[in-house]
Formats: C-alpha cells, sequence, structure tokens
C-alpha cells in the first residue's frame, strides 16, 4: 500500500507543531545580551583604581545586565580618549583635563574636540600633594628649584597640573635637577631609595602610595599658596587644604590646589543603562567609601554640577528623580 503525499496544508500544521515544540519557556523570555562596561581608572597605587574597583563591584552586584571590567591607565588624559575611541564606557578625570578635551588642547594630549564625552558625575576633589623628604631641604614651591621630582605619567591629569603650578610658581622643568614621568607607587620607590627629593601627586586624600611613603621616613608637604593658584588663571583650579594628620608625621595643615574629579561616560551608551549606573552608585555610597574614603568627597546636590561637558541623558534622568536637577 502506497502512501498519498502529505498535503500542504498538513505540512503546516506539522511545521507549526514542531516549531511550539521547540519554544521551551525559555525560549520564550526576551533575550537581552549583556552591555560590556569598561571602566578606565588610573595606576594601581592611585585612588581611581580601588574606586573603580569598587564601582564596578557594585554595578555587578545591581545590574544584572552588565558585566564589568577595570582597566588601569596612566589617568585622566588617557581615560578620555579610550571614551571617545569607544573603548571604555566609564572613566575617571580630572576637571581641567576634561575641559581641554571638549575643547581639543593639542597640548594636554587631545588632537581634536572630544565631542562624545557626557558626565556622569561630578565626584570628589583631587588635591595637588606635594610631598619632599624632609632631608632633602625642601620646605616651599622655590626650595624645589635645583631638586629631582617626579610629577606623574607623561600628559596625565596629574603631569598637566605640576605644569600648570611650577609655572605659576615662576619656575618651569629646566629648573629641577631631574623630572621623572613616572606613577604614583614608582615616584614613591624612588624617594626610599633617595634618588628623588620629591613628588607631586594629585589624587584624593590619603592616596596609598603617600601613606606608604610617610610609614617610611619623615616628608615634608609642601604648600600651594592661594596667590600662586590664583595666577594659573583657571577656574577649575581652587583653594583647598591638606588636614592634619592626613599622613603620619604631616602635624599641620597643609594650603594647596584642588581640582573637582568627574566620572565620564560617552555618547552612544543608552539613557536607561547610564541611568542604572548613576542610580547604582549613589545608592551604594558607603561601598564606594569602603574602597576609598576619598568617596566621602562625593555629593549627590553636585553630582550634576559645574561639568565642561553635558550631562549624559541617563544620568539627568536620575537626578530629577532624586530631585537634585530640574
Amino acid at each position: 500500500m502506497t502512501r498519498s503525499p502529505t498535503s500542504p496544508a498538513r505540512r503546516r500544521v506539522l511545521a507549526l507543531a514542531g516549531g511550539a515544540a521547540l519554544l521551551s519557556p525559555l525560549a520564550l523570555r526576551p533575550a537581552f545580551a549583556a552591555e560590556y562596561l569598561t571602566i578606565a581608572t588610573g595606576g594601581t597605587s592611585g585612588v581611581y583604581y580601588p574606586l573603580g574597583v569598587a564601582l564596578s563591584q557594585i554595578y555587578t552586584k545591581a545590574i544584572p545586565a552588565a558585566k564589568s571590567s577595570v582597566q588601569a591607565t596612566k589617568g585622566s588624559v588617557e581615560n578620555l580618549n579610550l571614551l571617545e575611541a569607544g573603548r571604555a564606557e566609564l572613566g575617571f578625570s580630572l576637571g581641567d583635563s576634561l575641559s581641554d578635551a571638549w575643547k581639543g588642547e593639542a597640548d594636554a594630549g587631545f588632537k581634536v574636540p572630544l565631542k562624545k564625552l557626557r558626565t556622569l558625575a561630578a565626584i570628589y576633589s583631587n588635591y595637588v600633594q606635594i610631598v619632599a623628604r624632609e632631608d632633602s631641604g625642601i620646605k616651599t614651591l622655590a626650595d624645589l628649584k635645583g631638586k629631582s621630582i617626579s610629577v606623574g605619567a607623561p600628559k596625565s591629569g596629574t603631569e598637566l597640573n605640576a605644569r600648570a603650578l611650577i609655572k605659576a610658581a615662576g619656575l618651569s622643568y629646566k629648573d629641577f635637577s631631574k623630572v621623572e614621568y613616572l606613577p604614583f607607587g614608582e615616584s614613591v620607590e624612588l624617594m626610599k631609595n633617595r634618588q628623588l627629593d620629591a613628588t607631586l601627586q594629585s589624587a584624593g586624600l590619603g592616596v596609598s602610595s603617600l601613606r606608604d611613603l610617610a610609614a617610611s621616613q619623615k616628608i615634608v608637604v609642601v604648600p600651594v599658596p592661594a596667590d600662586i593658584i590664583a595666577k594659573v588663571g583657571d577656574p577649575a583650579y581652587q583653594s583647598g587644604v591638606i588636614p592634619a594628620n592626613t599622613y603620619e608625621g604631616q602635624t599641620s595643615a597643609v594650603p594647596t590646589a584642588r581640582i573637582q574629579n568627574f566620572l565620564v561616560t560617552r555618547e552612544g551608551l543608552s539613557e536607561e543603562m547610564v541611568y542604572q549606573m548613576t542610580k547604582a552608585m549613589f545608592t551604594h555610597l558607603p561601598e564606594l567609601v569602603a574602597g576609598h574614603a576619598a568617596a566621602k568627597g562625593i555629593s549627590l546636590k553636585d553630582a550634576p554640577l559645574n561639568s565642561p561637558v553635558p550631562l549624559h541623558p541617563g544620568a539627568a534622568k536620575y537626578y530629577r528623580e532624586a530631585g537634585v536637577l530640574k
């Protein structure tokens, strides 16, 4: 007995039945691709890096759709260029570097204006901390002349701060016996070995590199007077104070320059993702403070203010929801 060929109608019924068999409950759920969040930070002995690690841990728990990772970098300038190139989703930056990036200041490390940058939050302030070995004889900015100094990685945010303040003090790199362009930890190691007289580090208060140095030898924290800060001529530079006992043996408060830090993202990240990133940071601030005490300087009411680049719409959405932005 021969079978009759399956009719077209029957074939359609069988196809639908087979398709339904393949649609398990899991297959019926909407599929969301994970979003990768690379956080560009700084050297491992600075403040950006431990805060980036803490932020990554917060995002991993609070945003299940995000896969977060941390990248150690040379700091602000590299971070902003990585963001513009689409090679990072979040980065730490000093305010003056962010302004230079937006304008495309070639001397600061930005060949063209970086117009994809968007702010997520103004965070804590960096303090320019010029620290000398006590036996170097350095007590003032003028005393740095003829001495050896490290000014941070080339064209990092720290090095840009160094250039501005050294110039305002009437000095130039040519006035030093030696200038090293090194990350914080390496600068401290040279000072411990008496191969360097001083280091300039732009960082949050209590940076681990300087705590390490102060624990191993006597130091002098060199003051940066208000009149020198005014001569920089950049509103990003404000007067600040390094409180007494920030570092071992530093028994008096020391005036210096401070510069606002920002968390920066970029155009192209979804409004919803940046909203979730902003919300997660502010609802888990104690965990960020546990990553580094500098995070105590982060304030929700100040977070949407004073950025030289536009706020990301996702961040603005959270600030409106939180009642700190109209």
